[in-house]
């Protein structure tokens, strides 16, 4: 039996996660409320995502919703359970996914810079052109405007004056 997810989120009070699905044998609209326990502020939410996802009772419904989903639900119930409106916890959620071009990533982590890596691999196939898209073109050459001259290096000068 599959089941086609449509809707998923998240519910305080009792903390849980609701998907709302159809069933694609009978027809119907359905939903499914699925109850967080043992998940505090300070739970790891990609963990926690992951045991849900992969949780007998619920992985059938939840193949149509990505792990990335779930983790964000999760850190939007994290927030709400540490005292954080919405507001500020989808904010939070969301600085958490962008990437700032300034940011030294030579200065973070290993968890951090895998997260960071990821965020830009999947920006880069969200943004990708495949041969199979329709505004696919083979060979572009762009000209890039000059309207000011070139600065040139102090060490490729004096590189040239050694040859």
């Amino acid at each position: 039996m599959t089941y086609v997810a449509k809707k998923c989120g998240v519910c305080f009070q009792p903390p849980s996660i609701i998907l709302i699905y159809k069933d694609d044998g009978k027809d119907k609209t359905r939903q499914r409320i699925m109850p967080v326990r043992n998940f505090s502020k300070f739970s790891d939410c990609s963990m926690a995502a992951e045991q849900l996802k992969n949780n007998p009772r619920h992985k059938a419904y939840l193949e149509g919703v990505s792990l990335h989903q779930l983790q964000k639900l999760y850190s939007l119930l994290k927030g709400h359970l540490g005292g954080e409106s919405l507001a500020e916890s989808l904010e939070k959620f969301q600085q958490e996914e962008t990437i700032d071009p300034e940011e030294d990533m030579n200065k973070l982590d290993d968890k951090e810079l895998a997260k960071r890596k990821s965020i830009m691999d999947e920006l880069f196939e969200k943004n990708r052109k495949k041969k199979d898209d329709p505004d696919f073109i083979y060979d572009i050459e762009v000209e890039f405007p000059q309207d000011e001259q070139l600065e040139s290096c102090g060490w490729d000068m004096e590189s040239d004056e050694e040859i």
